[in-house]
């Protein structure tokens, strides 16, 4: 089965965390498990806040990725799409909000799970929750944007 992720153009591929062609990136990989996504993800040392203690804005950055790749998913889902489909639906962030509940031990396998709250026009809502060892430690919510055929560096 292919992750969200794998279906991103390959232009629109190089996101520091989820584009499978930013080799120095976190490249996770999101699925949908009944009406949720999941995406699991191995924090590292580096990834350190304080001995033990995984950094918040690794916790931020895993919530936001897979906001959007989950808005993405969901779209294709409610146009009744495949996600190979063209035109490629590729979403960015408008708002990131995130609440940390409880330190995030270094250590275990993260599981970040999405539900969709609200699909309107081009914006889709979705919070993600992130759990460690079945423990929710961080929460958030993504106002993810499909990205204009415009957006393009200059």
């Amino acid at each position: 089965m292919q992750a969200f992720q794998d279906y991103y153009p390959e232009n629109l591929a190089h996101c520091y965390g989820c584009g499978r062609n930013n080799e120095h990136g976190h490249q996770i990989k999101t699925f949908w498990e009944g009406d949720e996504t999941v995406t699991h993800f191995q924090p590292r040392p580096e990834h350190t806040a304080i001995p033990g203690f995984v950094y918040g804005g690794l916790l931020a950055s895993l919530i936001d990725c897979h906001g959007t790749g989950t808005a993405a998913a969901a779209m294709y889902k409610a146009e009744n799409r495949s996600m190979d489909s063209l035109p490629a639906l590729r979403f960015v962030t408008g708002s990131l909000q995130v609440s940390y509940l409880k330190p995030t031990p270094l250590g275990p396998v993260l599981e970040i799970r999405g539900k969709v709250k609200e699909i309107k026009g081009r914006k889709v809502v979705v919070e993600a929750t992130v759990y460690a060892d079945g423990v929710a430690t961080a929460r958030g919510e993504v106002i993810a944007l499909q990205m204009p055929d415009t957006f393009v560096a200059s």
